[in-house]
């Protein structure tokens, strides 16, 4: 990172409210992945670590989790950092069986007991349930009107199973939708808002504010939304790309978080009202959405102010060797 933006987050830090530097430290949520790179994480950068991902089995009764070296050794990084929380997460993008589980009571209990299973085996921290979405089918998955209540339910036994000392997270949609926090909360620990992902090329799929760039929804909209829905502020993370979105085929924009080559073809431009960074082509569109050192830092002084729990992110291996976007995060919210 150029000493010239540490120097610009360092004065942003300062420029916060008075209450905002007081309060208590945000927690740092970054999510691993079990494919592509395996490239280990710096577990000194994080305070939890969302391994993603185990499943819902295919009789719909039990979790279904890879025993694989990458796990043990993300399970191994709490001797480098003890302090550090490491939560199965559960789901995520096309993982069905979740509605035909939530709604069979015997194959739900028998679910929740196998997350009790699953944690003490391995000795994680808890769970985190990532369902996109109950009563959608956009992923491609089975859904019924009854999702949500059996939603609901599931959190109620994930909890009575796995106890009160261990963690029961969830991830969610940026626009607060298919869940009933007020029915929930009681058993969650906090909640992690997908403030990512909410459109493609050419508008920025994750901006701060509203600008023309933004697609149906930006961050503080989704922060907005979820605090609408009653999730308290303290229970609230704001989840945050290390990834562009839009490259498709292109090998320069697929590359360009990690490499910051344009190969001649593309402009960096900055959109101020969003408080977001993109590529633009010739005719001065956007094809790459991103974020940078100084739009995470917007998005993290923008946490602090909020009084947020605290961010969390998408994934470890999509950022670059220098590891620039998770160091942002962790030197603008705990340094």
């Amino acid at each position: 990172m150029k000493k010239t933006t540490i120097l610009w987050l360092i004065s942003l830090l300062f420029s916060l409210p008075t209450d905002a530097k007081k309060q208590q430290e945000p927690i740092i949520v970054a999510y691993v992945a079990s494919w592509g790179s395996q490239r280990m994480p710096d577990p000194t950068l994080m305070t939890h670590i969302n391994y993603a991902f185990g499943n819902v089995s295919k009789t719909f009764d039990s979790v279904d989790l890879r025993d694989t070296e990458f796990l043990h050794g993300v399970l191994a990084l709490k001797k480098q950092n003890p302090k550090l929380k490491i939560v199965l997460s559960i789901g995520g993008w096309t993982a069905g069986n979740f509605s035909e589980m939530a709604a069979d009571e015997r194959c739900r209990l028998s679910f929740a007991r196998d997350c009790k299973r699953v944690v003490d085996q391995y000795g994680f921290d808890g769970i985190d349930i990532d369902w996109e979405y109950p009563t959608s089918d956009e992923a491609g998955i089975s859904c019924s009107p009854d999702d949500t209540d059996n939603f609901t339910l599931l959190m109620r036994d994930i909890r009575a199973a796995i106890g009160k000392q261990k963690l029961l997270t969830i991830a969610t949609i940026a626009d607060a939708k298919f869940i009933d926090f007020r029915a929930c909360l009681k058993y969650l620990d906090f909640v992690n808002i997908m403030a990512y992902d909410v459109a493609n090329p050419p508008k920025h799929h994750t901006t701060l504010y509203r600008s023309s760039l933004s697609g149906r929804i930006t961050v503080e909209e989704a922060v907005q939304a979820h605090l609408k829905a009653g999730v308290p502020r303290q229970k609230l993370t704001l989840g945050m790309p290390l990834y562009g979105r839009g490259a498709g085929d292109n090998k320069v924009l697929g590359r360009f978080v990690k490499t910051g080559e344009t190969g001649g073809q593309y402009t960096r431009k900055w959109d101020d009202v969003g408080k977001v960074p993109y590529l633009a082509n010739a005719d001065g569109n956007l094809v790459l959405a991103y974020d940078s050192p100084v739009s995470l830092a917007w998005k993290c002084r923008y946490i602090k102010e909020q009084g947020l729990l605290g961010a969390m992110y998408w994934e470890c291996t999509e950022d670059n060797d220098q590891l620039e976007g998770m160091r942002s995060i962790w030197l603008y919210l705990r340094k």
